[in-house]
């Protein structure tokens, strides 16, 4: 059975019951009208663990808003985003396509002119939709300029913001260094931040992401040292308020259906968040770091790459963790208490009962854990997120409050989506699945294995091990108990067996004793590489209807006399010649 009662912080299991009654919207109870124009609040978090809800069992953080939605929809315990390195994932959530299908592969990697992403699919359903916040979407300005596209079109604009209508977009991360800023597009939290009177040409590097040091200096978020700190900003002028605004005002003047993307920086780095969040946690509330030293011994060569780079030698001193896990907590917690502002807005509004809510994010955070920082790789921490989707129709009745451990991937949420919005799903093009049959409680024929991909071919570690850019690339795959990764570029695999080792300390592929499973996963890596991918100019539909079409347009060659075919088709080249020009 694939489902299971979700756990609710703060109650014991046989009061989920209770939570489910009080997170229900009153408009629930009373109407059977239930999103009759239903809309989607597509939430995403940047770098938000899977384990780090109170709903997903974490021993110090509570997250009521979070479990409030675990309580009212399903929460998927399997989730795999199909990169983790935040550009290319969030390509994948936006197309429903694979890395490898959109090519976009990497962080500033151009999403390619013409691919389709969730604004075109949910539009033709009738469906706008909406940006409002991150999407690290880099335009193919090539392809639009060989195209003649303008970007100040209206469809020159979409293809430069991945489909979406743009209500506010703000990538965060507006770092300063010699050569200019990281980002040269206009922020526009940072113009909300000068408006309200802070006084900076960079408002967002010297105070959203920075506290003050006992000199009276700026301490930058930027040093893991400055991570106790509280930044220097009011809490409501904070990144996460803001958006949270921004997404209230959107919400009070659009016309449904709708689907909004409303997506958090945080908790992505820097680890630095206002008062009162900044010393909630404390060096009591980190645990031990999940690594071994098997794990450094004769490591893959891709994975001892990554250990020993800047960003896992900072994680692996414990006074780094306990300065910057207690923060990425509180900026999580801060997260979840404005979830509680927006769900709380839905309830006054009215817009619960037609709105499905979809919390997921773009990757994990490793924190120290199999001795590396970050993201990038393919361990738990890593590659799974939280899902947790509510969908408010009557027949998602039966399975509010549970959990499902299906294989999940991110390129399901498109699919879920255009469904959600009353389509057909073009799966031509959307390599996902729809993930309503869970929500209403069916048992679908589902995926055998996940994958996810990573292209490091940008990266330091590429050129330490000489990695040429083309076979700089990793490859998941996960059955759900053992994980191969696949590394091109001449290197052996690695294995886990995550139902006698979860923690993934052993590298089952350093021996010879699981080459059946290796031979196991290697055939799936080949199924899935023999997926149609690139036909997405006719669906299977489109060419069944073009079988023999052609015949009733007078193309039949190959036959010996006409006997082959019915006769109306050879009608028109039978009877009377019309005038003789040649002589016997």
């Amino acid at each position: 059975m694939r489902f299971g009662r979700t756990a609710a912080s703060g109650r014991r299991a046989g009061n989920v019951e209770d939570l489910l009654e009080d997170s229900m919207p009153k408009k629930m109870h009373a109407s059977d009208n239930r999103g009759a124009h239903l809309n989607i609040l597509f939430i995403m978090y940047d770098q938000l663990r899977f384990d780090y809800l109170s709903c997903a069992g974490h021993p110090h953080l509570h997250t009521p808003n979070f479990d409030r939605v675990a309580a009212m929809g399903v929460r998927f315990t399997n989730a795999y985003v199909q990169s983790p390195i935040c550009g290319a994932s969030r390509m994948c959530f936006y197309t429903g396509r694979y890395a490898s299908s959109h090519g976009a592969q990497w962080n500033g990697f151009p999403l390619r002119v013409g691919e389709q992403t969730l604004g075109d699919h949910l539009r033709r359903a009738g469906m706008d939709c909406w940006l409002i916040g991150k999407t690290h979407m880099r335009a193919d300005a090539e392809g639009m300029a060989r195209l003649g596209l303008s970007p100040d079109s209206q469809i020159g604009a979409r293809q430069a913001e991945c489909g979406f209508d743009t209500w506010i977009r703000d990538d965060g991360l507006w770092g300063e260094g010699p050569d200019g800023f990281y980002d040269e597009r206009r922020s526009p939290y940072n113009e909300y931040l000068k408006q309200k009177g802070y006084p900076s040409e960079n408002p967002w590097a010297d105070f959203a992401n920075a506290g003050i040091d006992a000199d009276g200096d700026k301490a930058t978020g930027w040093m893991f040292d400055n991570a106790d700190k509280p930044a220097n900003i009011r809490e409501e002028d904070s990144e996460t308020p803001w958006l949270t605004q921004r997404t209230i005002e959107f919400i009070d003047q659009a016309k449904a259906p709708w689907c909004a993307h409303v997506s958090y920086i945080k908790p992505h780095w820097p680890y630095i968040v206002p008062a009162p969040y900044h010393n909630m946690y404390g060096a009591n509330h980190v645990p031990a770091p999940t690594r071994h030293e098997v794990e450094r011994d004769v490591p893959h060569p891709v994975f001892g790459a990554y250990m020993a780079n800047r960003i896992a030698a900072a994680f692996q001193r414990d006074d780094v963790r306990q300065k910057v896990i207690p923060a990425y907590m509180g900026l999580i917690k801060q997260c979840d208490d404005q979830l509680g502002v927006l769900l709380d807005h839905l309830e006054a509004t009215g817009r619960m009962g037609d709105t499905m809510i979809v919390l997921t994010s773009d990757h994990g955070d490793y924190l120290g854990d199999h001795w590396l920082g970050e993201k990038d790789l393919f361990h738990e921490q890593s590659v799974k997120v939280p899902m947790i989707v509510y969908d408010p129709r009557a027949e998602a009745d039966g399975t509010r409050g549970t959990t499902c451990d299906a294989l999940v991937e991110s390129v399901d949420l498109a699919a879920t989506f255009v469904e959600a919005a009353g389509d057909k799903i073009p799966d031509h093009i959307i390599e996902g699945r729809s993930l309503l049959p869970w929500l209403r409680g069916e048992t679908p024929e589902w995926r055998r294995y996940a994958i996810s991909e990573f292209d490091y071919s940008a990266t330091s570690q590429a050129d330490k091990l000489g990695v040429a850019p083309r076979d700089a690339r990793l490859f998941m795959v996960f059955d759900g108990r053992f994980k191969l990764m696949h590394a091109e570029g001449g290197f052996r695999p690695m294995l886990f067996d995550l139902k006698t080792d979860p923690e993934e300390f052993h590298d089952l592929a350093k021996g010879d004793a699981h080459e059946a499973d290796i031979d196991r996963l290697y055939g799936y890596l080949a199924e899935w590489g023999r997926r149609m991918s690139q036909r997405v100019t006719k669906s299977d539909d489109d060419i069944l209807a073009m079988r023999g079409k052609s015949m009733r347009r007078g193309i039949l060659p190959f036959m010996v006399d006409g006997s082959e075919v019915p006769d109306e088709l050879t009608k028109k080249y039978r009877g009377p010649a019309p005038k003789r020009y040649v002589e016997d």
